[in-house]
């Protein structure tokens, strides 16, 4: 019995949840719900952003709204698997700037921030999106 308030110390100081699994990024954010509400409040934001909505004039909405679920469902780990167009095969000869790659990630932190995803979330699903930026970018 005198290990038991010992052993109660141990679970505290561990978490007591080892065996818990980690919930993948997708999951953190609402699942499909959640990446649907993202995405909607980024294409909001870009229709509303004199800079970036020009790069967009010949897009199909809703072909990059559900493009881009997909994408972002792959890359937080989600049940999907994104079989679109990759990075460069969609950006080039957007000519795309280094300063308007940042706006366009301004606009998605603002999206991420009206949908009400914690910043730490933000900071792990832009540390996933940040190594395409050289498929992006074509100075």
């Amino acid at each position: 019995m005198k290990w038991l308030p010992l052993a109660a110390l141990l679970c505290i100081l561990t978490g007591c949840n080892a065996t818990t699994p980690q919930r993948s990024l997708y999951e953190q954010i609402g699942g499909n719900a959640g990446a649907q509400k993202l995405v909607d409040a980024f294409i909001q934001q870009i229709g509303n952003d004199e800079v970036i909505l020009p790069y967009f004039k010949a897009s199909n909405v809703s072909h990059f709204r559900e493009g881009f679920i997909t994408h972002l469902c792959d890359t937080l780990d989600g049940p999907c698997d994104y079989q679109g167009d990759n990075m460069v095969q969609i950006h080039t000869g957007m000519n795309i700037t280094e300063s308007d790659f940042n706006r366009v990630v301004d606009l998605l932190i603002n999206a991420m921030n009206e949908v009400g995803i914690p910043h730490g979330i933000q900071n792990k699903i832009l540390a996933r999106l940040a190594p395409m930026r050289g498929e992006i970018i074509k100075l």
